[in-house]
């Protein structure tokens, strides 16, 4: 038949979720450390880059002032040979030059006759330590792209501080750092003076700052610090993240077999392993000693209650119709048997629910054939109260959970439903696949709920459906804490039963009235 009312998903599970979102949570968890650790990663050297800049930036600028001093002193010192008129001083600057240079101090003079205006008068007369004429042609072509030469050639005064970068034939690099004029009748000399950058301590001299040397290496260290603690972080959380992922195969029946101890890849979380498959273990034999202890005790009790129930039946001939006191007796007697009945039953399918949430079987179910099958045996519940079932089963549905535990599950929703549904009413049934979770729904006639008690239908020994006069103790009031027929389990074991397999279960009322009993159960995979 075609759906009435869809099978709602089951309400999302976001306890976890908003714990995560909170402050305090952030920061206790691994994510929100590793979050601090890479803003301090991220903050810590940009800090540490700009002091360190400005640190560079002074001592170039003290370098850059001492490198021009030295020029100006070998400007002067050379100013006497330069405006010598006879004999020429070119027969004697490359000497002169010679005896001022050092091993870090390279000493070079241009000259620029009074008698030519334009920039290509400018000629490179003496260089010590001596270099070609094409690397002497490329220096000088880089001055006057910088603008050097016109200012030389408009006044050819005034010392010009410069920090220029220049390769040299030989692969290494050499600053020109100030360039000193000395005006003379015969022209414009310029006295230059340079420093290889071994000499100015690697500085960023025309250069960025982030190009030096020690800059490389430092980020390539940190850099690797980094990789290497974010990893670290990483390997504890896959670590963790293998232990959940266990955990919950383990929950789901997926891993028969595995323990903690077997898929963990961190030494410094052996022992946790360790404590972790001890627990499980514990937890196993638990569920094993429950279920094995409700079935001897069920078993223990049902033995007596037999030989009592068997010993009424000659009482029951012995006491004459008209002792009105013996037979009410009798009747007493025989209710409280039937309670004692009920209470071993429950007890026991109390144990066995606490036991399942435990170690819950994991086993593939055809929800589907299952169900059809269940509701077959309940046709002549159906025909006795009037009910007319409509249900709607999508075919091949299979969850991972146990047989008796789902059928315990539906046998306690479709008696309820039966019971509360009004003679002649109709009972829904329906079943569907939604994602990754199997929607099961019945739906009945019935008064409903009231909205405060939707949640509470599902503790223990709550019953809405108040215990006869007969059925409760003495003193004992009938204020939802049942004690009768309805002792108040069956929608608490249905609750126990799905969360032990990964599902759950919620009520809705419905419109035009009733009530909508949800279930959801994860698929197997």
């Amino acid at each position: 038949m075609a759906r009435t009312e869809p099978v709602p998903a089951p309400p999302a599970r976001t306890g976890s979720r908003r714990r995560g979102l909170t402050l305090g949570y952030l920061v206790r968890s691994l994510v929100g450390k590793l979050i601090l650790l890479l803003i301090v990663f991220v903050t810590v050297p940009i800090i540490l880059y700009s002091e360190f800049r400005q640190a560079d930036a002074e001592k170039r600028s003290l370098l850059l002032e001492s490198a021009r001093a030295q020029g100006r002193l070998i400007a002067q010192s050379l100013r006497p040979l330069l405006e010598r008129k006879t004999p020429s001083p070119l027969l004697e600057l490359n000497d002169a030059i010679k005896a001022l240079a050092t091993a870090e101090t390279g000493v070079k003079v241009l000259y620029h006759p009074a008698d030519d205006s334009g920039l290509d008068g400018f000629f490179f007369v003496a260089s010590e330590p001596p270099v070609s004429s094409t690397t002497l042609d490329e220096e000088r072509d880089r001055l006057r792209e910088r603008g050097v030469l016109d200012r030389l050639a408009q006044s050819c005064q005034g010392a010009i501080p410069m920090a220029l970068r220049h390769r040299m034939a030989s692969g290494e690099e050499e600053l020109l750092t100030s360039i000193t004029p000395v005006t003379t009748e015969s022209g414009c000399w310029a006295v230059i003076t340079t420093h290889s950058t071994a000499a100015m301590l690697g500085t960023a001299i025309d250069q960025p700052y982030w190009k030096t040397i020690e800059v490389r290496v430092a980020s390539w260290i940190y850099f690797a610090m980094a990789v290497f603690t974010i990893g670290l972080f990483f390997t504890i959380w896959r670590g963790l993240k293998r232990f959940r992922d266990l955990a919950r195969g383990i929950s789901a029946g997926r891993t028969e077999g595995a323990g903690f101890v077997a898929q963990n890849r961190v030494p410094e979380l052996a022992f946790v392993a360790e404590e972790f498959d001890r627990m499980t273990g514990v937890l196993r034999d638990s569920a094993q000693s429950l279920r094995l202890a409700a079935e001897d005790n069920a078993h223990a009790f049902k033995t007596p209650i037999a030989i009592m129930r068997q010993s009424l039946e000659p009482l029951e001939r012995l006491v004459p119709a008209d002792n009105p006191r013996g037979r009410r007796a009798l009747e007493v007697i025989e209710e409280a048997v039937d309670r004692l009945d009920r209470l071993v039953a429950s007890a026991r399918e109390l144990d066995r629910a606490s036991a399942e949430l435990l170690d819950a079987p994991r086993e593939r179910v055809d929800l589907s054939e299952l169900l059809e099958r269940m509701l077959a045996a309940y046709g002549d519940s159906f025909t006795g109260r009037g009910l007319t079932l409509k249900h709607d089963i999508a075919p091949g549905v299979v969850v991972r959970a146990g047989a008796d535990l789902i059928e315990t599950v539906i046998e306690n929703v479709i008696d309820n439903a039966i019971e509360l549904a009004p003679q002649g009413s109709e009972l829904e049934v329906e079943l569907k696949r939604d994602a990754d979770w199997a929607g099961l729904a019945v739906r009945d006639r019935g008064p409903g709920i009231g909205e405060g008690d939707q949640e509470r239908i599902f503790e223990r020994y709550v019953s809405l459906r108040q215990a006869s006069a007969a059925d409760r103790p003495a003193g004992e009031a009938g204020d939802g804490q049942a004690v009768g027929p309805h002792l108040g389990i069956g929608l608490w074991i249905v609750r126990r039963n799905l969360q032990a397999v990964g599902g759950e279960v919620w009520v809705e009322n419905r419109k035009g009235g009733g009530l909508a009993v949800n279930m959801g159960l994860p698929l197997a995979r």
